[in-house]
């Protein structure tokens, strides 16, 4: 049986180079970064270069670049030392982020008694600038926390005209682009951004590490405390396998960035025309011109089909998903999905297929051929 992977928004295959770049690392530079030593100090030099790396690629400084073990550990840290040491009173964020977001800020609120805005949506799940503008005119000390790229429709933010919304109104900003770094060109010296948060593997990494966009002298304090590492922002040894491997895998993806948009785009053409061919009245979920790598598809199927359609995929080899992986073995609708559909279509299948530079015209006509067969 053909296996389909066409779930790369829940996380991506390691690029044989990447694997390549950690054995490396795990079979030569063994030593502890920390350490005073050669071994220790090679170490080290590994460290920075890959800091440096990353730095580069987005255009920060290495000193703004710090590691950590991936999205959900960067987007707490920082909304909680916001609250905590930045004395934030206020957090304004939508009720389509993700989970590593929207339950912290839950927390905070019943920790902190902080008070939480959620700005309006536009119909494809846009985020609704005039009416932060309305939130922001507020005078309250505020962090503004929305996602790059929504990881379930694709929807883009506009990261440069919210930044100086913030800028305007005295507040700060933050954004999850765990969706959109590797897949879009991010340059943080252009855009007033004050903390940016990204997991490695999302753009064909390794699992279990990311990094923080943190702008100099912003005042934040550790989460979890122990040794000085990470400018003493972030204690516990560095796994440098895991970071030297991140740092290839973000060069990669920026080395053939425009390659690879050009191809999955032609995919993800193909797919819709396919789709719209195979079974008139399928829907997207979302912007018509979202991500290039996401589209959620409503399909015109009866109620029936929903609760094991993931399952008749899977039985053939087909990999997508309902919503984030994060909750997909939950029976309840996206959170996501459930602020922009009716009633009624949230009892229909909807479906997330992301696509990487891996995928064919092929997997996308099994697919489709596979959804014939439901």
């Amino acid at each position: 049986m053909n296996k389909v992977y066409l779930d790369n928004a829940a996380t991506s295959a390691l690029r044989p180079e990447v694997i390549q770049e950690m054995t490396r690392v795990l079979t030569q530079e063994y030593g502890n970064p920390s350490s005073t030593h050669s071994s220790g100090r090679s170490a080290k030099n590994t460290l920075e270069l890959a800091r440096k790396s990353i730095a580069k690629n987005l255009n920060a400084t290495a000193q703004e670049i710090i590691f950590t073990s991936g999205g959900t550990e960067g987007n707490n840290w920082i909304i909680r030392s916001a609250v905590r040491d930045l004395k934030i009173t206020r957090i304004i964020t939508s009720k389509i982020e993700h989970h590593a977001v929207l339950h912290a800020v839950l927390a905070l609120q019943n920790e902190f008694k902080i008070q939480v805005d959620y700005v309006n949506l536009q119909a494809d799940g846009s985020v609704d600038l005039t009416h932060l503008v309305e939130l922001l005119s507020q005078e309250r000390k505020t962090l503004v926390s929305l996602m790059h790229v929504n990881n379930e429709i694709g929807s883009i933010l506009d990261l440069y005209r919210v930044g100086v919304i913030c800028l305007e109104h005295s507040a700060l900003f933050h954004t999850d682009a765990v969706q959109s770094v590797g897949k879009l060109p991010i340059d943080v010296s252009q855009l007033p951004i004050d903390f940016l948060v990204a997991s490695a593997h999302k753009f064909h990494g390794p699992k279990g590490v990311g990094f923080a966009f943190i702008r100099k002298n912003s005042g934040l304090q550790p989460l979890f405390f122990g040794g000085e590492q990470e400018k003493g922002l972030r204690a516990g040894t560095e796994a440098l396998h895991q970071i030297a491997g991140m740092a290839h895998a973000l060069t990669l993806s920026y080395e053939s960035l425009s390659e690879d948009e050009q191809h999955i785009k032609l995919l993800k053409s193909y797919l819709l025309k396919s789709l719209e061919d195979s079974f008139p009245g399928v829907r997207v979920n979302g912007p018509a011109e979202g991500l290039h790598t996401v589209v959620n598809i409503l399909l015109p199927f009866s109620e029936s089909k929903t609760a094991m359609i993931l399952f008749h995929l899977d039985m053939k080899g087909i990999a997508v998903s309902r919503g984030s992986a994060c909750q997909s073995g939950s029976i309840k609708p996206s959170h996501v999905l459930a602020e922009l559909l009716t009633g009624e279509d949230l009892k229909k299948p909807s479906l997330r297929v992301s696509m990487s530079h891996y995928n064919t015209k092929e997997d996308i006509d099994l697919f489709v051929k596979a959804l014939q067969a439901i």
